[in-house]
């Protein structure tokens, strides 16, 4: 009999681990859906300067500056971050999931883009409280952050949730293309078709930038982009201005 009920529970455990899995698409898409309500449509990270001061002025130009964007940015900062993140959520290594969490806010470099992670980090959190629907000891564990960075959350769900690493990262990325776009479409502006060419371009390049960001030590994070950083600065004071960053 004791040897049945072990049985059991290893199929349970497993059934259970296969059942998670066959959602872990679902909830990747969940992730990265506009619908997430974390604000994230309401930031421009600097793009919005970009085009004030006329860098950004067409398909063309709004393609280049969210390329350079996704190849220096994302690929050698954001990512290699949240990889860090996922991995520290794994292994239930609180001490990693703080100091890459203040490192991280450590090199949002303009007072927009710290408040902005924040911001998102805290809706996000809020959400997961709403929802209810994950364990105790991890919701217990995410409350215990002050002010935590929308990545360190972000990498914590998606881990309990069992998405797959190389999954996470190439859904954050294309959460952050497609709201940069929707961005240059709606302060260019830009068309839909104009919108989708780029997309579709840019998206090409996830898959290699997702392998790079995870091959990236520890010594060559880097966020170093000064045209970026002093977008960000001058869109502090823009005048007039859709995005809160």
């Amino acid at each position: 009999m004791a040897a049945m009920m072990i049985t059991s529970l290893i199929y349970v455990q497993r059934n259970g681990r296969n059942m998670d899995s066959q959602f872990a698409l679902s909830r990747l898409l969940q992730l990265t859906s506009p619908m997430l309500p974390v604000g994230a449509y309401s930031y421009s990270q600097g793009l919005e300067w970009g085009i004030e001061c006329g860098d950004v002025k067409d398909e063309a130009t709004a393609k280049t500056w969210i390329g350079d964007g996704l190849q220096i940015v994302q690929a050698n900062f954001e990512l290699p971050i949240l990889y860090r993140l996922y991995q520290a959520w794994s292994n239930n290594d609180k001490q990693a999931l703080h100091e890459w969490d203040a490192f991280y806010q450590a090199g949002r470099d303009t007072s927009e883009t710290l408040a902005e992670t924040r911001q998102m980090g805290y809706s996000l959190c809020r959400l997961l409280n709403d929802l209810n629907e994950l364990p105790a000891d991890f919701l217990a564990q995410v409350n215990q952050f002050n002010q935590p960075a929308f990545s360190t959350i972000y990498a914590g769900v998606a881990q309990v949730w069992q998405i797959p690493v190389r999954e996470v990262l190439h859904g954050y990325a294309w959460g952050w293309l497609e709201n940069q776009i929707s961005a240059a479409m709606k302060a260019v502006p830009l068309g839909q078709v104009a919108g989708q060419k780029i997309l579709s371009t840019l998206g090409q390049d996830l898959a290699s930038i997702v392998a790079q960001a995870m091959e990236i030590k520890d010594d060559e994070i880097s966020n170093f982009n000064p045209l970026l950083t002093i977008a960000g600065c001058q869109h502090e004071m823009q005048y007039s201005r859709l995005f809160r960053s």
